[in-house]
């Protein structure tokens, strides 16, 4: 039983305003694992008006950015020694397979490395050259820091998107409170201790887990300069309709309904080999997961057979086995949800190639579906159209490769999508007709030095690198 029953404010762990933990369960066998405390709004109170005091102190604000970056990498190199932990922790916590939560720390490392080099490169201050050489006045332009940053991240996948907002808010020198969903209390308490293990001044780092309500009280409040969020696209609106009424700045990173495009050369084999990652990612509980999978007519029946036979072979089970792919829901709710939808495929007429609604046998204890592949999609259904976040598939045809691109821009979502073609330069100029923030060609991995997020409904704004890195600054101009 692991136990948090304090709350990570402003560097120390103090008490929380309820003294009354709440139970964390594991959605394996929905056994109790942990207990944590949760923030209320005079804790969220607490912990900004701490962020307020140090950033506007400037002991790291004013700190040279080497000597942030330096601090940083300590936090990284405290992440990596304690990557096993980590992983084996959200596999508990949130049900992901170890084979998913282990190359995610990988993928961590990869992501902090983009961070931190983009930080030693990123023009912190720079003078340009005048545009009339003969003129006395010089520019000099300045990135600073925005203020107090509101960071909220969802619960899919904890670590990495805790990362990819307190790592570049930090680097630029504001103060952070991380708000978390309670499902990861267990998972973010780790990551508390670490940030408090790294050393960073007092006041400038909170990590608080805490329900909805709670959230928006953070959101909403008047010494927040920026928010960064990570979640569903109805949670975004309210987030950018309340950052619009305060002038807050503002970034978003919501759904997605993904399509991957298998061009007529494309190798059937290899195609489905890569969407078992692509596609099926963290029990599909991914904003990136491309559950779309558009297929030439001509070769429609021979991807959805090989679909079939890939979702069958997959392990189903306690995500703890590495011979696990595809472990529980995080909730009994999601699991509903998900078996819902499946239910709302087959009434709609889709149909139904493996899988179905009910639970796995021997799985009845856990948030357990079964992954699901239908065929004979119509784009119109709403099994095509809404995010399930589930292990979900859809095979759509089209008939050439316009038929293709619209089908896959023809989504409220454009955050994610892939193409598979034989010759990789016919791939690459499909993919840049696609409308949507990420493109992956012939399954290769995301990158984290370019940035990242959405079209349309899946987002404003973009994370990772430089550009990343930027959205946490504001620009000063100083004419000399």
């Amino acid at each position: 039983m692991i136990t948090y029953d304090r709350l990570f404010i402003g560097g120390s762990w103090v008490e929380p305003s309820d003294p009354e933990p709440l139970d964390i369960a594991a959605p394996h066998d929905r056994s109790v694992i942990g207990r944590a405390a949760q923030a209320r709004p005079a804790d969220i109170d607490r912990a900004v008006a701490a962020a307020r005091a140090s950033f506007e102190a400037g002991e790291w604000r004013l700190t040279p950015p080497a000597e942030r970056i330096a601090v940083l990498r300590r936090f990284n190199a405290l992440r990596e020694k304690n990557a096993e932990r980590i992983a084996d922790l959200i596999s508990r916590e949130n049900g992901s397979a170890a084979w998913f939560t282990r190359a995610g720390q990988a993928g961590l490392t990869r992501q902090a490395h983009a961070y931190l080099t983009a930080a030693e490169t990123f023009a912190w201050e720079e003078t340009p050259t005048p545009s009339d050489p003969a003129t006395p006045v010089r520019s000099i332009v300045r990135r600073e820091p925005v203020g107090v940053v509101a960071a909220v991240i969802p619960w899919n996948s904890p670590f990495s998107s805790a990362t990819s907002k307190i790592l570049p808010a930090l680097l630029a020198g504001n103060s952070v409170i991380l708000k978390v969903s309670p499902e990861n209390s267990l998972s973010m308490g780790l990551l508390a201790d670490l940030l408090e293990e790294t050393g960073l001044p007092e006041g400038v780092i909170s990590v608080l887990p805490a329900d909805r309500e709670t959230s928006e009280h953070l959101v909403s409040h008047r010494e927040i300069d920026k928010i960064a969020f990570t979640g569903s696209t109805r949670a975004g609106r309210r987030i950018a309709a309340i950052a619009g009424e305060q002038l807050k700045r503002v970034s978003l990173e919501l759904g997605g309904k993904s399509a991957a495009l298998l061009l007529p050369d494309a190798d059937i084999g290899k195609a489905v080999t890569g969407l078992k990652f692509g596609s099926l990612l963290n029990n599909g509980e991914s904003c990136i997961a491309q559950t779309r999978i558009l297929a030439p007519r001509a070769r429609y029946e021979e991807v959805v057979a090989a679909l079939k036979e890939l979702v069958e072979s997959l392990k189903v089970g306690d995500p703890a086995d590495p011979d696990t792919f595809i472990g529980p829901m995080i909730r009994p709710d999601q699991q509903q949800r998900v078996r819902d939808y499946i239910r709302l495929g087959i009434e709609e007429g889709a149909r139904l190639v493996t899988g179905g609604p009910d639970i796995p046998e021997g799985l009845e204890n856990g948030n357990y579906v079964t992954p699901t592949v239908f065929a004979d999609v119509d784009n119109s259904m709403r099994i095509a159209r809404e995010e399930i976040f589930g292990p979900v598939l859809v095979v759509i045809p089209y008939d050439d490769e316009d038929d293709a691109v619209r089908i896959a821009d023809d989504s409220e979502y454009g955050l994610s999508g892939g193409v598979w073609s034989a010759d990789r330069e016919h791939a690459l100029a499909v993919a840049r007709r696609l409308r949507t923030g990420t493109v992956t060609v012939n399954g290769a991995s995301v990158a984290f030095d370019g940035p990242f997020g959405g079209f349309k409904a899946s987002g404003i704004g973009r994370e990772y690198g430089a550009v990343g890195l930027g959205t946490y600054t504001e620009y000063k101009t100083i004419t000399v």
